[in-house]
């Protein structure tokens, strides 16, 4: 069977088990199997042991359950209801005020957890019901912690980031400065449009008698706030800056987070033992989802890999006879469609060893296509019908919010997306100048 016709009998065997439902990890890995036994019959098995230990067995991979766990500490610990504290209180009684806060808090919520799920749920949870109270315009009040919570990847640790650095052999330190300034951009482009639109339809965000309920009054209630919040960036601070400095790898600066969480939890009185249980157990849980997706899709990407896929693509897009360019956009636009059916890390897993050797032989610097790969995936998980954002929000949204209104609600934030990732396709430097400077200068 040659790579194209077996190309296209994996892609089909895709779409049909996830069309049924199948648990993700096991699909691929079971489509690899079974197509695999067919093409090579025992030999096949060999990839098991190979890929067990290149996964399982990876240093930075480890990184993951750390991370997975500091998030669960800070949530369970109440430390994100702290940030949002603290970012209310930096923004004051202004229009729209909630939801520049939204955004602020699960700035600081993803750059410390790295997945989506934990902004969204935190931000969703306290935030969401007090907007709709007073009479924030749904669309706005949705969009806005759908966009905010999605932020967890784009802003470094991120779990994505450290799979495509290990995926395809590159410094996780220079994945997370090259996405640093990105993810300023786009918090600051969402900030803006909330502004601007409360400006420009004052009834999208009522300034009313409750609009400071978050914010403390007293002396005492407002060092306690600042408190949290700045030992909360403090705490981002140890982690980022451990790694940018050398000072600890990115799965020793997991461990520090993971200290930190705890610490912070004992010194703000919120650290109890049925939250250290709970944290514990819900990691456990999600690293195991995690672990069996990361083998599956490695079985999976592993065995096209050996048929000579990456010959496939790269002797299809220099038969395209089209610039470089036009061969990233066309990346980007694959990668967009399947978001649409599948979550960020199977992406990652799976196109980030195929596209990036093609596009580094394209002369284009890995890291900037990584972290275009990201905003790639940022815009795809907010997208219908099968952004995962979506199905976070939905979660926690009270009832009577349909998906059709959720769906809704999201164009402009995926406009913003857009916006920022045609940007750094346009200026490389973007993404390339704060890695550059401060790793090789």
């Amino acid at each position: 069977m040659g790579i194209e016709a077996l190309t296209g009998v994996l892609l089909v065997c895709i779409f049909f088990f996830f069309a049924l439902g199948a648990q993700v990890g096991l699909a691929l890995g079971g489509i690899a199997m079974g197509v695999g036994y067919m093409v090579w019959g025992d030999g096949l098995f060999n990839i098991i042991p190979s890929t067990i230990e290149s996964t399982y067995f990876s240093f930075i991979l480890l990184a993951i359950p750390l991370y997975i766990y500091m998030g669960q500490l800070l949530t369970k610990s109440g430390i994100g209801d702290a940030m949002f504290n603290f970012s209310q209180l930096i923004v004051g009684k202004v229009r729209g005020s909630l939801a520049i806060s939204v955004i602020g808090v699960c700035s600081m919520i993803g750059a410390m957890v790295g997945i989506i799920g934990a902004g969204i749920m935190t931000s969703g949870s306290i935030a969401l019901k007090p907007m709709l109270d007073r009479g924030y315009d749904r669309k706005l009040a949705l969009g806005v912690i759908m966009a905010g919570g999605g932020l967890g990847i784009l802003i470094p640790p991120s779990i994505p980031m450290i799979m495509f650095a290990a995926s395809t052999q590159n410094s996780v330190g220079r994945m997370f400065l090259g996405a640093m300034m990105p993810a300023l951009l786009t918090v600051f482009c969402l900030m803006a449009y909330v502004v601007i639109s409360c400006w420009l339809k004052p009834e999208k965000a009522p300034l009313d008698e409750h609009q400071d309920d978050f914010v403390p009054h007293t002396p005492s209630e407002r060092f306690r706030v600042i408190r949290d919040g700045l030992f909360s960036l403090l705490l981002i601070v140890a982690v980022l800056g451990s790694i940018i400095t050398g000072i600890a790898t990115p799965t020793e600066s997991g461990a520090i987070g993971v200290m930190g969480a705890i610490i912070l939890a004992i010194l703000f009185k919120r650290f109890k033992w049925d939250m250290f249980r709970a944290a514990g157990l819900q990691t456990g849980t999600l690293v195991s989802v995690a672990m069996w997706i990361i083998f599956g899709a490695s079985i999976f990407s592993n065995f096209h890999l050996l048929m000579g896929v990456q010959n496939m693509v790269a002797d299809f897009t220099n038969g395209l006879d089209m610039p470089p360019i036009m061969i990233i956009i066309m990346f980007q636009l694959i990668m967009l469609l399947l978001g649409f059916i599948i979550d960020e890390f199977i992406i990652v897993l799976m196109c980030a060893p195929l596209f990036t050797p093609i596009a580094v032989s394209l002369g284009y610097d890995p890291i900037w296509f990584g972290v275009l790969m990201i905003l790639n995936i940022l815009i795809a998980v907010q997208t219908p019908p099968y952004g995962f954002a979506l199905f976070y929000l939905k979660g926690i949204a009270p009832a009577g919010i349909g998906m059709g209104e959720i769906y809704r609600s999201v164009t402009p934030f995926v406009l913003i997306n857009v916006f920022v990732l045609i940007l750094c396709m346009v200026f490389p430097d973007i993404v390339l100048w704060l890695p550059n400077t401060v790793m090789d200068g």
